[in-house]
């Protein structure tokens, strides 16, 4: 069986993702150790942990060489940013979400790029439609997302034997979302966002595309229909 090994995996638009593939792969749930993380771990078959921090490089480096070969790498994890100006954004907030969203996915990539490349791989990239277009506030994120693309992009003309994809959807119904729209002073309507279920399912989309396609980009929007 095909093995992907998906970030940000212990709630979320992470642990769906996993629900999503786990028939047709083995998975490595990667995120910080938690009970959350063994229980996803624990329910589904063929299944374990990469209980690792993803800006501890040497702890990276250390947990990949085990790892010989990978169908499938999928990059969800991240964070948000604190919805302030560029004026009163303050420089570590900079480098917190830079580092997270963009310079932890680069360096993970480039340790999996062995075992990506022995087995013809895809690697997915969760983007956000922040990486399409900034809006006031959101300065950082979108830096961070607009530089995931630009990595995207760059891996798939440097790297012929691997498919690249980079999915760009509107806003999700998760409890990070929760928290932005409270940040925002705004009423939360789920029915506003797209659910996890969608989205996990444009990423089985891509990674399942018939061989003779490379799915590159996938946008999607919100309806506001349920």
């Amino acid at each position: 069986m095909s093995t992907a090994l998906i970030t940000g995996a212990s709630r979320g638009l992470g642990a769906e993702i996993a629900r999503q593939l786990a028939p047709t792969h083995d998975l490595l749930l990667g995120g910080r150790p938690s009970p959350e993380l063994d229980q996803l771990a624990a329910s589904l078959d063929g299944a374990s942990t990469f209980p690792v921090e993803l800006t501890d490089y040497e702890e990276v480096e250390a947990a990949v060489e085990a790892i010989s070969s990978l169908d499938v790498l999928v990059h969800n994890a991240g964070v948000g940013s604190s919805l302030e100006t560029v004026a009163d954004t303050p420089v570590e907030e900079w480098h917190q979400v830079l580092e997270v969203n963009l310079v932890a996915a680069a360096e993970l990539t480039r340790l999996l790029l062995p075992a990506l490349r022995a087995a013809g791989g895809h690697v997915v990239f969760i983007n956000s439609g922040a990486g399409r277009r900034a809006n006031p506030r959101w300065a950082p994120y979108a830096a961070s997302k607009f530089g995931l693309r630009a990595l995207a992009d760059a891996l798939r003309a440097e790297e012929p034997t691997l498919r690249v994809t980079s999915i760009f959807p509107g806003r999700i119904d998760t409890d990070m979302q929760r928290d932005i729209v409270a940040n925002e002073g705004d009423d939360y309507d789920p029915k506003r966002f797209l659910t996890t279920s969608t989205v996990a399912s444009a990423v089985v989309h891509a990674v399942t595309t018939s061989a003779d396609a490379h799915p590159e980009e996938i946008v999607l929007r919100p309806t506001g229909r349920r």
